[in-house]
């Protein structure tokens, strides 16, 4: 089984996205936050949430540049990160791996015994424990993640290089033989950038491009007793979906847009229409993604010293025109709240020496709960760790599906 699960991580890359969705660029920090993050954008996020919010990098904490931002925490440079995260439905592992350890010895006891329908039962009904093991296996999905950004923003101008990728196996624990089936295997490769001006103190406006590829290979089902033909078949996918990974013709060329406006100190508002793809992205088209949002932060939980603290609530109306999942109006909500503090950095000097930084999330996405924790060391490490629910249903509830993400970036 080890051998299995591991040509699987190797040949996998996994589906946090699914069919006829846009790529989507998994970042941590709002995924923590419920993924409301539209009116947030104070960092490199504004490139995936709304380019108007690059206009606030070094601004937040500035009173020379933005009196009535004062009170936040500063960032003087910008941001330049590479990431490198991996996600997948832990829990599920441990309990397949049992799951197949037991269904392994019932069919190695067939095998031994001469094989046959007639074997298979006369074991399972010796061990009818077995017959809910080979229940809860049958279909059970093992979706697998890895994401590689490379990011670079300042005031007025981000972009960024990323690469999202993802397999959906699943193992059929049927009365003959197992199969495996691996479905859901693409890999999606985008670059973005875009700027941001400033009409006013208050509202900003931003636009970028971006291109696309998208590489998909069709489900394929195997035999998973069959270890050759399982690595042959595995390594010939592979192979295929990295040869035609280049093919340029079909790249596709998107925008995005966005607006933010500060209505008080405290406050502010934001909307982005992104994902306008001008051509189909290996057969699939897109609706393009309108979010609309607040964020609010309290004067009075921000720190501007050396030991700042950010905290922010927010809450998008997000994808407002896809109906394909428009049952729950709670699949569009999303809400979080981010708390950001300093805890060792050099006094006197704005944040600009910080050493460690601690931040702690949570909120909700489509109705499911987020949660997210991060530590960043002298501004150049970060490790994140965050959770959230994929919908695989119609409607909130319906079905879910947890995701558990780790990464670490570094830069500065």
């Amino acid at each position: 089984m080890k051998r299995i699960l591991s040509l699987i991580a190797v040949a996998g890359l996994a589906a946090l996205s699914f069919a006829a969705k846009a790529p989507s660029h998994h970042s941590l920090r709002a995924e923590a936050m419920g993924n409301a993050h539209v009116a947030v954008s104070d960092d490199k996020e504004a490139i995936y949430f709304n380019y108007a919010g690059l206009t606030q990098i070094n601004r937040l904490g500035n009173y020379d540049k933005r009196p009535e931002q004062g009170y936040y925490p500063r960032n003087l440079i910008g941001d330049m990160r590479l990431n490198l995260a991996g996600a997948g439905p832990f829990e599920k592992y441990f309990s397949t791996y049992n799951d197949v350890t037991e269904l392994q010895k019932l069919y190695k006891s067939v095998s031994e015994a001469g094989g046959g329908t007639s074997a298979l039962l006369d074991s399972l009904g010796k061990h009818p424990e077995l017959i809910n093991v080979l229940n809860s296996y049958d279909h059970k999905r093992l979706d697998m993640s890895i994401k590689m950004d490379a990011e670079m923003a300042f005031h007025g101008f981000g972009g960024s290089i990323w690469v999202s990728g993802g397999v959906s196996p699943y193992i059929d624990g049927g009365l003959i033989l197992p199969y495996m089936i691996v479905d859901t295997f693409y890999v999606d490769a985008v670059a973005q950038a875009g700027i941001s001006y400033g009409f006013t103190d208050q509202l900003s406006v931003g636009i970028g491009g971006k291109i696309a590829k998208r590489q998909k290979v069709d489900a394929v089902t195997m035999g998973i007793l069959d270890y050759e033909t399982l690595q042959d078949t595995l390594n010939d996918r592979y192979e295929k979906a990295l040869g035609e990974l280049f093919d340029m013709e079909s790249i596709s060329i998107g925008m995005d847009i966005g607006v933010l406006y500060q209505w008080t100190r405290e406050f502010r508002i934001g909307a982005s229409l992104r994902d306008i793809y001008f051509k189909e992205l290996a057969g699939d088209k897109f609706v393009p993604n309108f979010t609309m949002g607040f964020c609010y932060s309290p004067r009075f939980f921000n720190k501007n010293t050396a030991f700042g603290r950010k905290f922010n609530i927010a809450m998008d109306y997000a994808d407002a025109f896809n109906d394909d999942k428009n049952y729950k109006p709670l699949t569009h909500l999303n809400f979080g709240v981010e708390v950001e503090q300093n805890i060792l950095a050099w006094p006197g000097y704005n944040n600009e020496l910080r050493a460690l930084t601690l931040r702690v999330s949570g909120g909700f996405k489509g109705g499911y709960p987020t949660a997210g924790i991060a530590v960043e060391a002298l501004r150049l490490v970060t490790l994140e760790l965050a959770t959230w629910a994929e919908e695989r249903g119609y409607y909130t509830g319906q079905d879910e599906e947890r995701v558990y993400i780790a990464q670490l970036s570094l830069g500065f």
